[in-house]
């Protein structure tokens, strides 16, 4: 057998995992799209968010001064931060740095969950159902990086880099959720009037 032979065939293996995952990754989003089990709630949710007094806050929040949706560019600063959390976590004498870039991180997420609740309150219910799974894999993140955060504080730092990783997980699994919502689902920018 020669060597482009088997090349090939280890990347069409790959490709053909890929390919799988990816459908079984879209599958799921059409199933949570079309499942109506939380629109009681979500329907609930909605209204109360929509019916908080925020005045020009909402616009700002929305980020109709900016043409688009705000909630993508404060989210850069959580994930940031724990991705280069993440880095440092591997670099030997860095742990310093690695905790003051985790607490940083939970800190960029009070602003960014504020946004994205405002945008979230005015979506359709086939984006909402996907966006309140986004909501809820943020939390487990943010309950990772708080645990991640306490662990480093005590000078348990393989216990913060292990919750660390497993927040990283839950950020992968938010972003693509965000993503689908942003891009699959085309919510974008908002109108300028």
């Amino acid at each position: 057998m020669d060597t482009h032979t088997l090349d090939t065939s280890t990347t069409a293996g790959h490709t053909a995992a890929l390919d799988t995952a990816s459908a079984w990754w879209l599958t799921a989003l059409d199933r949570l799209e079309r499942t109506t089990v939380a629109d009681p709630a979500i329907g609930v949710l909605q209204r109360g968010i929509r019916a908080l007094p925020l005045g020009g806050m909402r616009d700002l929040l929305r980020g109709r001064p900016l043409g688009h949706p705000v909630h993508p560019v404060l989210v850069q600063v959580p994930i940031g931060c724990w991705l280069s959390a993440a880095v440092l976590d591997v670099v030997p004498g860095t742990q310093r740095a690695a905790t003051t870039l985790t607490a940083v991180g939970l800190a960029g997420v009070a602003p960014a969950a504020v946004a994205g609740w405002a945008d979230w309150a005015d979506l359709p219910p086939e984006q909402a159902r996907v966006g309140l799974a986004h909501a809820v894999s943020n939390v487990a993140a943010v309950a990772c990086y708080t645990a991640s955060l306490a662990a480093r504080l005590r000078g348990c730092s393989t216990k913060g880099r292990l919750w660390s990783w497993g927040g990283l997980t839950a950020v992968a699994v938010t972003g693509a959720l965000g993503g689908h919502v942003a891009y699959r689902q085309a919510v974008g920018a908002h109108p300028a009037t």
